[in-house]
């Protein structure tokens, strides 16, 4: 599998990479100086940001268990980004024990400490692979060892989607994920809008990162759940997704939308 600008087993610590801003930005400690900077500049830019990162991440949980509740027991999480507890698979083994869960991301420093974390769990893995490449993700040992795609899926791209450019084809990209799930699969999906406020300088912040933020309206979102079944209520910003607390102060300027949808054929 190739990677864009490094090789496998590579740490770029030339630029800021979005999963360690991200890091950063939910209070975590594994992100360089760089990465720091590039957070802070993204907070002066959009104030909302740390809360809507934090809403972001309440959003996968909440449907971590929607799908886990409605029978899936494998999850293929592209985009991981690194380890913030409670993971993917924690969430999911609170509400059934038995789902494998194959995590997948481009920086390595994510796959250096998610296999520290996950290395005594053979439900769990991690694989080094690019979302721009999902038939080389699909075909991955690791990801083929854990995933069985005759069965049921669920497919998380959280604040993933919106790092690729319309050039790199991000439609595509879910179609051919889309395509390799049987009926029955879920796609939870989560991605940045300037719908509610002007970003643009938050987008210039990326233009220094690994990859760019590129931020696409209501109608572009729901574009990529093609082939799929919206379940209610539909695309909505995400603390307003099934929301089980009152949604945090200024929800309704965070800029991230979220949706879950199965797969029906």
């Amino acid at each position: 599998m190739t990677h864009r600008g490094f090789r496998a087993g590579d740490i770029d610590t030339s630029k800021p990479h979005p999963a360690r801003i991200y890091d950063y930005l939910l209070g975590g400690k594994n992100n360089y100086e760089l990465d720091r900077e590039a957070g802070d500049q993204l907070v002066d830019a959009a104030p909302e940001v740390r809360v809507g990162v934090q809403a972001n991440r309440a959003f996968l949980r909440r449907a971590v268990r929607y799908v886990v509740d409605s029978g899936i027991r494998q999850i293929l999480d592209i985009g991981t980004g690194l380890p913030t507890s409670p993971n993917v698979h924690e969430t999911a083994h609170e509400v059934s024990p038995d789902v494998r869960v194959a995590y997948v991301d481009n920086d390595p420093i994510v796959n250096t400490y998610a296999n520290a974390l996950l290395s005594d769990s053979g439900a769990t893995g991690v694989a080094l692979g690019d979302l721009r490449e999902p038939a080389a993700v699909l075909d991955d040992p690791e990801v083929r060892r854990l995933i069985d795609f005759d069965q049921p899926v669920g497919l998380l791209l959280i604040a993933v989607l919106h790092f690729l450019t319309d050039a790199e084809d991000p439609a595509g990209v879910v179609a051919t994920l889309r395509d390799a799930l049987p009926a029955g699969s879920f796609l939870v999906l989560s991605h940045a809008t300037g719908d509610f406020a002007d970003r643009s300088e938050a987008q210039a912040v990326y233009t220094r990162a690994t990859a760019t933020l590129n931020l696409r309206p209501h109608s572009e979102v729901e574009r990529f759940f093609d082939g799929f079944e919206l379940v209610e209520p539909g695309l909505v910003q995400v603390p307003f997704w099934r929301p089980d607390a009152t949604p945090p102060q200024g929800s309704e300027e965070i800029g991230f939308y979220g949706g879950v949808a199965r797969k029906t054929r």
